[in-house]
């Protein structure tokens, strides 16, 4: 908002108006007087004009000569009269034509014109004797928009067409008087630069100071595109820490946790977080039974394995198939052998980091296409639900037939199921039950039945919960973000069933 100057002005006397036309008319008026006085003769030019021509000696001569004389003076102080009647007129039409107010000093001059046709100028004479009556623009009344009283005298505010008392201009955040010589301008509430500067000049959530401008001169910031979180650019380059589950970047007032693997954790996140394989199992089958509940049940039990970020890593190396999320995988469906090690006992928090965390090395053999499924550790209930949805529906599509899948079409519908089971998890249990178009009466049964075992959840974990599902819908990546908004679209038109169907048949979405 541009700033706007504050327009203080004195409460004026006389217009300015006025004063210009004034003293036209004086000036008019004084020069016709110099050139009444000029017309006069003085005393010494009648002498010498006796002088010039010497009357007749004789009284019949003298009184022939005085008639003429005396008629002629006569004659002249009459022409000299209607003269200055003329003048007054004149000025008082001129008068005539302008608003009442201006008329008061005319009949000053009028005073003043009589008294000289009387006599002399009396020596002093003032013709401003009494003060003018006060002058309020267009023919109203100033009323001071604060207190919405009469402005009668002193100082006063102009803005934007509306009059103040100085003490009356206020501040619209802090109620405080503005005495500065500028303001800022919201719409028409006037702000202190500082106080308007609080409300809207964006502050950094990291940091917490006023986001810098860039060489432009213009705002530049970072902004979460779910949380909204603002942030200054530099952030992204100086090492702030990152939450890896919900992505928020640390506040300079609030630590993070680190896991010990180059991963953070918020505290809103770790309330949930699930640390151990032990921890993770109920929640497993959990998921096994979704699964049973919409006709999709795993026959072989598959080992599931909570690990660290580095074992998970050394698993994806040794896998030969399949396609990773990149640059971050939280989870994997392993086919091959492999000797992984998982987290045998959680971890406890020492200041802000985990420490005591104890490790057991696994061999893993393999009894049919899925060999186990291993899922990154430290992350809370929701995200481990939605990778543990993901991996089981990989290991169902080999464990029924789904040869040689394109990534766009396994990794899309793998994403389908991932969402579904979150959105059965963050909906209330009476929006959370599928579609009849989708699944059976026996997997809306077990979905309810499912939800009610739960119980309520937080308002941060539902919040986590919906931004999980914005992750999966809004994913950039060909294969797990378009993957899974064709496989949606299927879904949504044809039903799981039929799609997966029809994926059997040809390894295509039906459209």
């Amino acid at each position: 908002m541009v700033a706007s100057g504050v327009n203080q002005l004195s409460h004026p006397c006389i217009s300015g108006e006025f004063v210009s036309s004034y003293v036209k008319r004086k000036s008019r008026f004084m020069k016709w007087l110099s050139e009444l006085f000029r017309s006069r003769p003085s005393r010494g030019e009648a002498a010498a004009g006796s002088n010039r021509n010497p009357q007749l000696i004789g009284d019949e001569n003298m009184l022939s000569r005085a008639l003429p004389r005396s008629l002629d003076d006569r004659s002249r102080a009459q022409k000299e009269k209607e003269e200055l009647d003329h003048a007054i007129a004149l000025s008082l039409a001129e008068d005539l034509k302008k608003p009442s107010r201006y008329r008061w000093q005319a009949e000053k001059d009028e005073e003043l014109a009589r008294s000289l046709q009387e006599g002399p100028i009396p020596p002093f004479y003032r013709p401003y004797a009494s003060a003018p009556p006060p002058y309020y623009p267009y023919g109203q009344q100033r009323i001071c928009g604060g207190c919405k009283h009469e402005i009668q005298f002193g100082n006063y505010l102009g803005c934007m067409g509306v009059f103040f008392h100085p003490q009356c201009f206020c501040c619209r955040s802090c109620g405080h008087p503005i005495v500065e010589n500028e303001f800022s301008l919201s719409g028409r509430d006037p702000y202190h630069k500082s106080c308007f500067k609080e409300l809207s000049h964006p502050k950094c959530e990291v940091c917490h100071q006023f986001i810098p401008t860039n060489r432009a001169g213009l705002i530049e910031y970072r902004c979460h595109p779910f949380w909204s979180q603002k942030y200054c650019p530099a952030h992204e380059h100086d090492n702030t820490a990152r939450c890896c589950s919900c992505e928020r970047l640390e506040s300079w007032d609030a630590r993070y946790v680190s896991l010990g693997d180059g991963r953070s954790l918020c505290y809103e996140c770790m309330e949930s977080a699930i640390m151990d394989t032990g921890d993770c199992q109920p929640l497993y089958h959990a998921i096994r039974d979704y699964y049973e509940g919409m006709y999709m049940k795993l026959d072989q039990e598959i080992p599931m394995l909570l690990v660290e970020r580095q074992a998970l890593n050394e698993a994806i190396v040794g896998e030969r198939s399949g396609l990773h999320h990149m640059p971050e995988t939280r989870g994997l469906c392993l086919s091959e052998e492999q000797t992984v090690t998982s987290i045998l006992r959680r971890p406890r928090i020492g200041g802000y980091q985990f420490i005591g965390m104890r490790t057991q090395p696994q061999k893993l053999k393999r009894s049919c296409e899925v060999t186990a499924i291993l899922v990154l550790y430290g992350l809370p209930r929701l995200l481990t639900g939605a990778i543990l949805a993901h991996e089981l529906m990989h290991g169902w599509l080999r464990l029924n037939g789904y040869r040689n899948l394109n990534p766009e079409v396994e990794e899309g519908i793998c994403q389908v199921l991932s969402y579904m089971w979150l959105e059965s998890e963050v909906m209330p249990r009476f929006q959370s039950m599928p579609s009849s178009s989708t699944f059976s009466p026996a997997a809306s049964s077990s979905s309810f039945t499912f939800s009610s075992k739960k119980g309520g959840k937080s308002e941060v974990e539902h919040k986590l919960g919906e931004f999980f599902k914005h992750q999966i819908s809004h994913d950039s990546s060909p294969a797990y973000g378009g993957g899974f908004r064709a496989a949606n679209a299927a879904v949504n038109t044809y039903g799981l069933r039929r799609t997966l169907d029809h994926i059997h048949h040809t390894g295509n979405f039906p459209v």
